[in-house]
């Protein structure tokens, strides 16, 4: 069985995802679209194995779904202070560039981290380090550089390190 799993569905989680998202791309439940989700959800990660240095291993990954969904929340808020800042006046605004030192190790994980920053409206993930400790973010408002570093590390990176570290509980 592991290696039917290894060989002709590397990547069953993220099979599982791709047939999930093409069912809410195509808003229809029906027994097409679960048949080429299905397909589509089988092939891809079978042609792009070889892109693959080793498979994800998630930790936690109910933490990660709860994680999902607070990132969600934040999407929103983000979007209505960042309304908020255009409507009143551009002079009030202190962009800046802020180095968030990370400790994360796992690629997806740090590609995570960067895509997150960037899909909350406000921040930009502009650079990672050669050395993989340090991410350049780019902030519209930053009035408190440690307090952007401390709310990227616990509301983003920390659940993301519990999520990809196998850490003794």
């Amino acid at each position: 069985m592991t290696l039917f799993a290894n060989r002709w569905l590397p990547q069953p989680l993220l099979s599982l995802c791709l047939l999930f998202i093409w069912l809410l791309l195509m808003n229809d439940l029906g027994f097409g679209h679960w048949l080429l989700g299905g397909l589509l959800g089988w092939v891809i990660p079978l042609l792009t194995q070889l892109f693959w240095e080793r498979t994800p291993r998630l930790y936690k990954p109910l933490k990660l779904c709860l994680f999902f969904l607070r990132i969600l929340g934040d999407i929103v808020f983000a979007n209505l202070q960042v309304a908020k800042l255009i409507v009143g006046s551009s002079s009030k605004l202190r962009p800046a560039f802020v180095e968030v030192p990370v400790e994360l190790e796992d690629d997806l994980a740090l590609t995570m981290l960067a895509s997150i920053v960037s899909l909350t409206p406000g921040t930009v993930s502009a650079d990672l380090s050669d050395d993989r400790k340090t991410l350049l973010v780019h902030g519209l408002d930053v009035a408190d550089e440690e307090a952007l570093i401390r709310e990227i590390k616990q509301r983003y990176e920390a659940p993301l390190k519990e999520v990809f570290t196998c850490s003794p509980t």
